[in-house]
């Protein structure tokens, strides 16, 4: 039997937005976190340096020192956090199903022209397959 990939600890909504920090503006140190993150948060620095602290720990961050301070960059690229996010939380909340999250994204938030032809071009592809 195949063993499954080790998967990191999922983080939190705290740990998410370190996150799209670092994905946004590539490796940075904790000051350069906290700067881009205080005008949205009312974060003292020390919560951030903990969100880095553990995003190290967990697995999503790696570091490396320069003089006297640590550049943290991603350990994991967006897009596969992303799936694996969603990949949760579809199973988690929906049993697995892709139809509720679609329909409510589309009622309620709308979708761009872009994203639906996106969505047609994912679709016409599942039907040349025939379905999953």
């Amino acid at each position: 039997m195949a063993r499954r990939p080790k998967q990191r600890p999922t983080i939190s909504e705290s740990e998410w937005a370190v996150m799209k920090v670092i994905w946004e503006d590539g490796p940075m140190a904790t000051g350069e976190i906290y700067e881009r993150l205080a005008g949205d948060r009312k974060w003292a620095y020390s919560t951030v340096k903990t969100l880095v602290r553990r995003l190290v720990e967990k697995g999503w961050l790696t570091y490396r020192k320069v003089g006297n301070s640590f550049l943290y960059r991603s350990a994991v690229p967006r897009a596969k956090a992303v799936r694996a996010a969603v990949s949760e939380f579809s199973s988690r909340v929906l049993d697995g199903l892709l139809s509720p999250f679609v329909a409510y994204y589309a009622e309620e938030k709308g979708l761009s022209a872009e994203e639906v032809a996106r969505l047609e071009e994912i679709l016409a592809q599942q039907r040349k397959r025939g379905g999953r």
